[in-house]
């Protein structure tokens, strides 16, 4: 299918935790349609090898490629860092991850050049948000913590009170002591808990959103490549695919988009 300005952006994530990074590309480009796919007989990518979540990655966007999307989005932080390569090898169109732009975001931000970064054990372990930042300014100091217990609570819907509060408190309260004054928060899931990161990180440590980020790059990059969809009276479409049954998925996403999932279809990639 041949692309143009207007077709759909495409996104996929394990999960819902991408919904985060589709809620902001509505935000920022309200004129353009999507395609988002939700890998969720998968999910967690975390726990799976490099080569594997790269083999999900191409199916997820040959799926989406046959819906004629013009630019891809791997609103994934563990398949950012592990299949960027290969989908910018074999796409015919251009790719985003999440990882670059929160990165850089982050060396934009920082007044002292100490940046912390926090996410799932699997994208921490990977060291992906450490190599971008290290890569781009050496002389950089990074200090980066897992938190895994963020994903059940955002996805659960304890964003606030003491339980998310307390929790924040044990990952992140030796941050504000080693001078980090920029954090990464490295994981789709963890704007549903800016709130109280920002709280116990304080208010000299800027907060750099991923999900918001990946949104800015991708919007100056269709701008490069004059892809903008146009600005017109016609509302732009937004479509929903999940690999397993629908209705978790468009519970929790509303939570994560900021708005209801009206409808998802179940679809088999056939792995």
């Amino acid at each position: 299918m041949r692309q143009g300005s207007h077709s759909p952006i495409g996104v996929f994530d394990s999960g819902v935790g991408g919904l985060t990074v589709l809620k902001s590309l509505m935000e920022h480009l309200p004129h353009e349609s999507t395609v988002y796919l939700g890998d969720t007989a998968r999910v967690p990518y975390g726990t799976k090898s490099g080569e594997v979540v790269t083999r999900y990655s191409l199916k997820n966007a040959e799926f989406l490629l046959e819906r004629g999307i013009k630019l891809l989005v791997v609103a994934c932080n563990t398949a950012s860092a592990a299949a960027l390569p290969a989908l910018e090898a074999t796409l015919p169109v251009p790719v985003v991850g999440v990882i670059q732009p929160g990165a850089q975001a982050a060396l934009e931000r920082t007044r002292g050049g100490g940046v912390g970064v926090i996410g799932t054990p699997g994208t921490i372990r990977s060291g992906a948000y450490q190599r971008a930042l290290e890569t781009a300014n050496p002389g950089v100091r990074v200090k980066a913590r897992a938190c895994p217990l963020f994903v059940p609570l955002a996805e659960e819907g304890w964003t606030t009170g003491d339980v998310p509060l307390l929790t924040a408190r044990e990952y992140l309260g030796e941050f504000a002591r080693e001078g980090v004054d920029t954090l990464v928060l490295g994981c789709t899931h963890y704007p549903l808990l800016k709130g109280v990161i920002a709280e116990v990180v304080g208010p000299h440590v800027a907060l750099v959103d991923s999900a918001e980020a990946t949104a800015l790059a991708v919007a100056a990059l269709l701008a490069r490549k004059e892809l903008l969809a146009p600005a017109t009276t016609r509302a732009p479409s937004h479509a929903y695919y999940v690999t397993d049954v629908p209705e978790r998925f468009m519970e929790v996403g509303a939570r994560f988009l900021g708005r209801p999932i009206d409808a998802a279809e179940q679809v088999d990639l056939k792995f």
